[in-house]
């Protein structure tokens, strides 16, 4: 059965570091585009940064351009989240997930917006990211 599952998830100081990674199983990782969304209590849940199926195209919300760097290992089939300069606002369930086709970052991050994707994905778990001042 195909999953995505997060690790790296935790408590840290604001202006530290965080590697959140995302591990597929049962699927052709290249085949698929991948996403980071996170959701903070009391909020709608928003994307974070995405990546293409080769890692040709990247994309970045506002609030984290600067300090956020995305990547992928097709080999190892796992996604990474480098996250620096952490702030409070950063805390939220930081989810992976991936998406069926060779779209932009940009796409991908409109499929996934919705609550209702067109196309085959995944979603996994979450892992809490927690950023204390």
């Amino acid at each position: 059965q195909a999953q995505v599952v997060e690790s790296g998830g935790g408590l840290v100081l604001a202006g530290g570091s965080l590697r959140l990674s995302c591990t597929a199983a049962g699927l052709t990782f290249d085949d698929y585009a991948m996403v980071w969304f996170r959701q903070a209590p009391g909020k709608k849940r928003e994307g974070v940064s995405c990546i293409s199926w080769n890692g040709d195209s990247t994309y970045y919300a506002d609030p984290v351009q600067g300090r956020f760097t995305i990547s992928r290992d097709n080999a190892k089939k796992t996604l990474y989240l480098q996250m620096n300069s952490l702030e409070p606002e950063d805390t939220a369930i930081y989810y992976c997930g991936a998406l069926i086709g060779r779209w932009t970052a940009v796409q991908a991050l409109g499929i996934m917006s919705s609550d209702r994707p067109s196309f085959s994905h995944y979603w996994g778990q979450g892992t809490q990211v927690t950023v204390s001042s």
